[in-house]
C-alpha cells in the first residue's frame, strides 16, 4: 500500500474542506501535504484525523504542512486533556496568559476549561 493509500481520508478530507494551493507529493518515503486552510479549526480538523491514522505519530512517514489563511480568525476547540499551557505549546510565541486575556469573556478560571470550548487564539 502506497503513503498515498494510506492517508486517502487525510488527501479527501483536505480537497472537500477546500484546501486551497493543495499540493501531494511523495519523495524518500514520506507523504507531504502542503496548503493553506481557511480556519485554525480546519487546521485542527485535518491534525485530528492524521492523529486517529497514525496515533502517537510514530511511522513518521507524513510532513502536513498547514498554514492559515492571512486574515483568519484563529480559533481552537478544548479537547479532553487540554489545559492554557498546552495549547500555547501549539502556538510558537504564545503563553498561557496570552490566550486567557483573550478569552476573560469565556474563561472565568484559567485551570478549568472545558472540551468543545472556541478559543480565540490571539496573533503574535
Amino acid at each position: 500500500m502506497g503513503l498515498q493509500d494510506k492517508y486517502k481520508a487525510l488527501i479527501d478530507t483536505a480537497k472537500a474542506d477546500g484546501v486551497s494551493d493543495l499540493q501531494v507529493r511523495e519523495q524518500d518515503g514520506v507523504l507531504y501535504i502542503d496548503g493553506t486552510t481557511s480556519s485554525s479549526s480546519g487546521k485542527q480538523k485535518l491534525w485530528d484525523l492524521y492523529e486517529t491514522l497514525n496515533p502517537d505519530f510514530r511511522d513518521s512517514d507524513l510532513v502536513l504542512n498547514l498554514s492559515i489563511a492571512a486574515g483568519a480568525e484563529e480559533t481552537y476547540t478544548v479537547k479532553s486533556g487540554d489545559n492554557l499551557s498546552k495549547i500555547a505549546k501549539k502556538y510558537p510565541g504564545l503563553t498561557w496568559k496570552d490566550i486567557y486575556e483573550a478569552n476573560k469573556d469565556k474563561i472565568k478560571n484559567p485551570d478549568l476549561i472545558q472540551p468543545g470550548w472556541e478559543l480565540k487564539i490571539p496573533k503574535k
